[in-house]
């Protein structure tokens, strides 16, 4: 024997190469996370063409609710480019961003309509995106939080 001590028990998790977190545990190449990035990808094209669209053409109809949308699009782009990063606090932030956001602009729009004489992509929480905006942020925060109690 030459003296060195064989580890036993469980084979550590694989590391990502920067040594951060499990690799499995942060991927958002494969399943649930590449869901999730696609749709805040489509979300970012979408709401950012529409509201860049209705800012040039039509600013002066609704500058409020235009900007919240051109908002709404920078929130998405943020948190795209977070998960595919894997900026977690950063696309955490961004989650609970637009969680506060389509709650807000929701409620808002549904007892004060007249604040926004155009609908914007969290006007009554996101229905003209068939409530995908209420439901992502819901899911991203619960696939973060559930990914960082994996770590």
């Amino acid at each position: 024997m030459d003296g060195t001590a064989k580890p036993t028990g469980a084979k550590a998790p694989e590391r990502n190469p920067d040594g951060t977190g499990t690799a499995a545990a942060e991927s958002v190449s494969t399943g649930p996370g590449r869901v999730l990035v696609s749709v805040y990808a489509f979300f970012s094209l979408a709401a950012g063409a529409r509201a860049g669209w209705q800012l040039v053409t039509r600013f002066a109809e609704a500058p409020v609710a235009y900007s919240l949308s051109a908002f709404a699009a920078l929130v998405y782009i943020i948190l795209t480019v977070a998960l595919l990063r894997g900026a977690r606090r950063t696309a955490l932030v961004a989650c609970l961003i637009e969680l506060t956001g389509v709650l807000v602009v929701g409620t808002f729009s549904l007892f004060v309509p007249e604040a926004f004489p155009r609908a914007t992509v969290w006007s009554t929480y996101g229905s003209g995106y068939l409530f995908i905006p209420l439901v992502l942020p819901v899911l991203g925060l619960y696939w973060l939080l559930r990914n960082r109690a994996a770590r």
